[in-house]
C-alpha cells in the first residue's frame, strides 16, 4: 500500500467518523424538534432545562458539533491534504485559504463555524443567553460542516 492509498485511507475514517458526529447532530436536532422549534427561545430553553432527557439532546448537540468541527479542523483537512499531495507544513489560514480556492468552503463561514465551538469550550456553562444563541447558531451552521464533508468525500471517490 502506497503513501497515497494511506492518505486515502485517513481521510476515509475521519469522514466516516465525521458523518457519524453529523448524524448524531441531526437526531438530537430533531428530539429537540419534536418539542420546539429552533430558533429556540429563552421560555423553550427554560423549559429544555427542566427535562433531563431534552437537556441530554441539548448537550449532544453541542458535544458532537464540537467534536465534528475538531476532527474536520485537526484531521480531516491535513489528511485531505495529504492525499492532494499537498504540503500541510503551513499556517492553518493558507489551508484554509487552500480549501476555498477549490470550493470545499468559505473562509469567513469557516471563522463563524470555529467562533461558535470556541464559545462552546469557554462558555456554554456561563450563561443561558450564550448557551442559546450556540444552540441556535449549531443548528444554522451545521449545514456547512455538512457541505464540507459531502464535497471531500467527492473529491475523494
Amino acid at each position: 500500500m502506497g503513501s497515497q492509498d494511506l492518505d486515502l485511507v485517513k481521510v476515509q475514517h475521519n469522514l466516516k467518523e465525521g458523518f457519524i458526529h453529523l448524524k448524531r447532530v441531526d437526531e438530537a436536532i430533531e428530539e429537540i424538534e419534536r418539542k420546539y422549534h429552533f430558533p429556540i427561545n429563552a421560555t423553550d430553553f427554560e423549559k429544555i432545562l427542566e427535562n433531563r432527557i431534552d437537556l441530554a439532546f441539548s448537550d449532544q448537540i453541542i458535544y458532537r458539533f464540537s467534536k465534528l468541527q475538531d476532527l474536520i479542523g485537526a484531521k480531516l483537512f491535513k489528511a485531505f491534504l495529504l492525499y492532494q499531495g499537498e504540503n500541510v507544513d503551513r499556517p492553518f489560514r493558507d489551508i484554509l485559504n487552500r480549501f476555498e480556492k477549490i470550493e470545499i468552503l468559505n473562509v469567513e463561514e469557516w471563522f463563524e463555524v470555529r467562533h461558535l465551538r470556541n464559545e462552546i469550550a469557554h462558555n456554554y456553562e456561563s450563561s443561558q443567553n450564550i448557551a442559546i444563541e450556540i444552540l441556535n447558531g449549531i443548528f444554522e451552521t451545521r449545514n456547512d460542516l455538512r457541505k464540507i464533508l459531502v464535497k471531500i468525500e467527492s473529491l475523494t471517490k
